[in-house]
């Protein structure tokens, strides 16, 4: 009994995964978390240039929201594309091919000289975006044994935490030091970084085993991928619940994060919301968030993780918008925003991994994790609309209470995965 109940401590140690990996199992894990780490980074420093980006094109609003708007719905039909990629050409490649994509994509952005440039270079980054997650998340969801899976995976996944304070330290001292006219340019020419982990993926990091053996008997078979075979009749109720699981995870955090800072700066009053503390505070939740989440994943299994991160961001929710808060209270409430709403995300990477066979795993998971951002896009949209007729702060709260239902149902009707070992396709 003794000897079991160490096992079991080990098996959930939060370190413990770490510790076990192979040298090259490591290499993969950390070329993955670099990835998105960069990859976060390339994309939040948008958020930072954009006031500098209205001076310099004499743009609004809308029109740099319209760029960011393009940006999630490229990045949709990339993550799509990278994932049916990795299941034909490897994952590692596929990698390689979407960082260098949007290291490159994002240097260009420091040199568009118009609107229409700038507009179509961040379109083009978002269509690598989306393609390094599909890619990563499957590599290393095939590298991890199953016991640390959901660690694993949602560690990497805490890496867009560390990347949105890396480019919010960026902006900080660029714009501090250099005229905002200069400034944005350079923050974008840092960008290409990300092109740099291409040649570490590709001198120290393998296929997964899993690939490489369904590779081989595809080949002895004849046959290959085929990234339509997720819509067939054995397939579909997979691919139509994790695509709503997706858009549910991502309906509710575009929702609450793109309309709470607006209703609580123009109903609320409050001014801490445009601090660097406020901002910290939830990259802080964030993170910690993330951690927590992947651990429970594995702890409690997939599917109740899902149900407990998702009714306690609505519960946050509702804190925000019905109850009255000061200045002070709302710094302190950016840590749980950061700790549910993006914590949720930590499941999502094993659970798709674990739910489609390793033939399709990367059009599966691209497809349903992409779609959910596509759909989801239109979510900040829709709330805008439902403003004109009621207040704002329930009308995040309506959306966001739809995103996280159409969640937690979707999570009902899957199986649960914990534990589930991946296995080689037969021939």
């Amino acid at each position: 009994m003794a000897i079991h109940t160490d096992a079991a401590r080990g098996e959930h140690h939060p370190l413990t995964w770490y510790a076990e990996m192979k040298p090259r199992e490591r290499n993969a894990f950390w070329a993955c978390v670099g990835g998105w780490i960069l990859d976060a980074m390339d994309v939040q420093m948008f958020s930072f240039a954009i006031p500098a980006i209205l001076v310099a094109f004499a743009i609004t609003n809308a029109d740099a929201g319209l760029i960011g708007t393009a940006t999630l719905l490229t990045s949709a039909f990339g993550g799509w594309v990278a994932g049916a990629l990795s299941d034909r050409f490897g994952r590692v490649r596929t990698l390689q091919i979407t960082v260098g994509w949007f290291a490159v994509f994002t240097l260009l952005c420091g040199f568009a000289q118009s609107y229409a440039q700038l507009f179509v270079f961040r379109a083009l980054m978002g269509f690598g975006f989306g393609g390094e997650w599909a890619a990563a998340a499957v590599l290393i969801g095939e590298v991890i044994r199953p016991e640390h899976r959901g660690k694993a995976v949602g560690a990497m996944q805490s890496g867009w935490a560390v990347g949105w304070g890396i480019a919010a330290l960026l902006a900080t001292v660029l714009f501090s030091v250099l005229s905002a006219a200069v400034a944005w340019r350079v923050l974008f020419w840092i960008g290409v970084t990300p092109a740099i982990l291409v040649f570490f993926v590709r001198r120290f990091v393998d296929e997964p085993a899993v690939f490489t053996a369904t590779q081989r008997n595809l080949a002895s078979a004849g046959t290959g991928a085929n990234f339509l075979e997720i819509f067939s009749p054995a397939m579909l109720r997979i691919t139509v619940l994790t695509a709503l699981l997706a858009t549910g995870a991502q309906g509710g955090y575009y929702a609450i994060t793109t309309w709470l800072p607006t209703f609580l700066r123009t109903e609320r009053k409050l001014t801490v919301l445009g601090t660097g503390g406020y901002l910290a505070v939830i990259i802080l939740g964030s993170l910690i968030g993330y951690w927590v989440s992947a651990w429970l994943a594995d702890r409690i299994g997939r599917r109740a993780n899902f149900i407990l991160f998702a009714a306690c961001s609505l519960v946050t929710v509702i804190v925000y918008t019905q109850v009255p808060v000061n200045d002070t209270a709302m710094l302190f409430l950016g840590f749980p925003l950061g700790f549910f709403a993006s914590g949720i995300f930590s499941g999502m990477g094993p659970f798709l991994t674990e739910l489609f066979p390793t033939r399709m795993r990367g059009s599966g998971q691209g497809f349903s994790y992409n779609f959910g951002r596509g759909i989801a896009a239109l979510n900040p949209w829709f709330v805008g609309l439902l403003s004109n007729t009621l207040p704002l702060g329930q009308s995040i709260g309506v959306f966001a209470a739809i995103a996280y239902g159409i969640l937690i149902i979707a999570a009902l009707l899957l199986p649960e995965t914990k534990g589930r070992v991946l296995t080689a396709d037969a021939a």
